[in-house]
């Protein structure tokens, strides 16, 4: 590997005030990621896995951040609808960030759950800035998603979060966690309104990203 991962220290992680660190601010892992690519060749691979987009498009963008409006995949009545959700609850502490990143680890998650689609996401490494920045993206496919959850505030607006768990041989080397991503056969599981046991979620083997230095 080129670039070990940062410590957290390095990193200038911030977590909300609790006792089990759950949440993630803006200012830690996977704060960037891209849905630039063909909305066409997602809607085959959920036409191929019996869940068809029915609703809404997937728009492409170069770059989405924190608090931008991205879309994502909800379950609905014969298939899945795309919606553009805004990246980040609400902070849970004044002056915090949003929350872009929730720790999946032992929990059971039976409500809310959706899809975040993307072509590829970014991590940093590096102690000072400019960091270095890495591109990850599926090895056998054009997309990926990620596992999320997504809440209606007490504004009315409708919000995701990403979940992370541990990192898998591919993110190991870049960050002490990761986001999770679905394998494709798992989409539909997850969407469903079953309830899923607590440790379903992990990450992906190994040789399952590809890492690039864009």
């Amino acid at each position: 590997m080129l670039t070990p991962r940062a410590t957290a220290r390095q990193r200038n992680v911030t977590y909300f005030a609790g006792p089990s660190r759950d949440c993630y601010t803006s200012t830690t892992m996977c704060n960037q990621y891209s849905t630039r690519g063909n909305g066409k060749d997602l809607a085959r691979m959920l036409d191929d896995l019996a869940l068809p987009l029915v609703a809404g498009s997937i728009a492409a963008h170069e770059l989405v951040r924190p608090t931008d409006l991205a879309p994502v995949l909800r379950a609905t009545a014969g298939g899945v609808e795309a919606v553009d959700l805004r990246w980040g609850f609400a902070p849970g502490r004044p002056k915090a960030g949003p929350v872009i990143n929730y720790r999946s680890d032992g929990r059971r998650f039976d409500h809310g759950r959706c899809l975040v689609p993307a072509t590829a996401f970014f991590e940093f490494t590096g102690a000072r800035s400019p960091k270095t920045r890495w591109r990850f993206s599926r090895t056998d496919a054009p997309w990926l998603c990620i596992a999320g959850l997504w809440r209606r505030g007490v504004d009315g607006s409708e919000r995701f979060t990403m979940l992370t768990t541990e990192p898998g041989p591919d993110l190991a080397p870049y960050h002490d966690r990761q986001i999770v991503i679905l394998e494709p056969t798992a989409w539909a599981r997850w969407l469903a309104p079953e309830p899923i046991a607590p440790d379903w979620l992990g990450p992906l083997p190994a040789g399952a990203l590809t890492v690039t230095q864009p």
